[in-house]
């Protein structure tokens, strides 16, 4: 069977937009969408990115591609970088590196380690800063996508997230693409 050409869509989604292409919801005025930046007709979010987080989304007309990326089965890494309120002790980097506990079961282990602030854009809105509380960086690598799972899993141990940004899908990173850009190829695939 030979290759099929898909088309792939990275986009560096900012805070507070939908990750999807329209808002279903009730409040007053509608949300931005990725249809205020994006205007590809046949391609789909392959998962999603909170509303209140940032980062790298990978678009695709690709069902099987998008099913690869977004189901937790495949193993498709997706890393994160988390500003996290306080300085994370060795015992809640342990904890997050060891799995911890939520509610609907435990986390499988990260290689989560403590990083320097990296070089981004400033946020808009910026986060809350709390004068008596320091923040700092972690950079944590996953294979599963819970809702939520990143606040959740730092929370748990006791150092919330403040902001939070998708830095890399398997090979695809964000790398110089700026929020609200994106960059279109074609890639070959099996399938």
């Amino acid at each position: 069977m030979a290759a099929a050409m898909t088309r792939v869509i990275l986009f560096n989604k900012p805070f507070g937009v939908l990750p999807q292409f329209t808002d279903k919801g009730t409040e007053g005025s509608p949300r931005p969408t990725l249809s205020d930046y994006i205007d590809v007709p046949r391609v789909y979010p392959a998962g999603r990115l909170d509303r209140d987080s940032e980062g790298l989304m990978v678009l695709t007309d690709n069902g099987k591609l998008q099913a690869q990326i977004s189901n937790p089965r495949f193993k498709t890494g997706k890393t994160y970088l988390v500003q996290v309120e306080g300085v994370p002790n060795m015992a809640a980097l342990t904890a997050l590196q060891n799995g911890v506990a939520l509610k609907d079961g435990p986390t499988r282990p990260a290689d989560v380690e403590a990083i320097e602030a990296p070089d981004l854009w400033p946020r808009t809105p910026p986060i809350r800063v709390r004068k008596s509380v320091p923040d700092s960086w972690l950079r944590m690598p996953l294979y599963e996508g819970r809702n939520r799972q990143v606040r959740r899993m730092t929370a748990h141990v006791g150092y919330p997230t403040l902001r939070l940004i998708r830095w890399q899908i398997g090979t695809w990173a964000l790398d110089d693409l700026a929020p609200g850009t994106w960059s279109d190829s074609n890639i070959k695939t099996p399938f």
